[in-house]
């Protein structure tokens, strides 16, 4: 082959390789700052779905997920964890969880001893991160969950962590475990100790909006970041670490530990 068939040749893959990337990048959702965008990213988001293996059901479910305004406001605006651990504990009703969690514990202790046979964590963290989460049980939310995670997946801020948290959510609904009208919290979490989707999928156990299926899912949550049977779970104690994996904010963690040995009576 000559000089000037094989440059010709070189041309002509290099185009044709430049035309399908240009392809690829026109159909790649891409995420956005405001609503403008949101139904080609759902178009786009549908076709990556497809390609995971996610289903006629859930791709169904995501083309009618609505762009969620209150979603944005409240991821954007959330404050507490910038707090000290005296005022966020006072802003989440410490006192008032502990003294309800106590009573709750008494009143359930057949359910809290099954759970520790069965995955080694005590009642003490389960109730103060149900009380925390849901005000046990009483407000896991309102919100349309499918449409809030698609929309924190579309939005810019933190695309890459809720389009797994999406998938995840298609996958469950697929499967019949959720519904695409499940109602939860304002970043998509679902049950009593709200779970979010990728969570769900990885751990739950039964159905999170009843107690005994969130607080075995917890505990389930927590063996499996590396809890110890009858070991501490203050700072500095071979189980802060499981807590420590429930939620990234310090503070939140010192909480569930104060709280914790306080309703276990320690």
């Amino acid at each position: 082959m000559s000089n000037a068939s094989a440059g010709r040749n070189l041309g002509i893959a290099l185009a044709a390789a430049l035309a399908l990337t240009s392809g690829s990048a026109a159909n790649a959702a891409t995420c956005g700052n405001d609503g403008g965008g949101f139904s080609a990213w759902k178009a786009a988001t549908a076709v990556e779905a497809k390609s995971r293996g996610i289903g006629a059901r859930g791709i169904a479910a995501l083309s009618g997920a609505t762009y969620a305004t209150a979603t944005i406001n409240a991821d954007r605006n959330m404050k507490s964890f910038k707090l000290s651990l005296g005022e966020f504990m006072q802003r989440r009703g410490s006192s008032t969880i502990v003294g309800q969690g106590r009573g709750l514990k008494a009143a359930n202790s057949g359910l809290f001893a099954e759970i520790q046979k069965r995955y080694g964590v005590p009642a003490g963290p389960l109730v103060a991160i149900w009380g925390m989460e849901s005000g046990f049980g009483s407000s896991v939310g309102n919100q349309n969950v499918l449409s809030a995670t698609a929309t924190l997946a579309y939005d810019c801020r933190r695309s890459a962590f809720f389009t797994d948290q999406l998938y995840a959510q298609l996958k469950l609904i697929d499967r019949g475990v959720l519904s695409p009208s499940s109602r939860g919290a304002m970043q998509g979490e679902i049950g009593q100790t709200q779970f979010l989707p990728k969570t769900e999928l990885q751990y739950g156990v039964g159905d999170l909006n009843s107690k005994a299926g969130a607080l075995m899912s917890t505990a389930n949550f927590l063996r499996a970041h590396g809890w110890v049977a009858g070991a501490g779970y203050q700072p500095g104690q071979t189980n802060f670490a499981a807590i420590q994996a429930w939620n990234d904010a310090s503070v939140y963690q010192q909480s569930i530990a104060i709280m914790g040995a306080q309703i276990d009576g320690k």
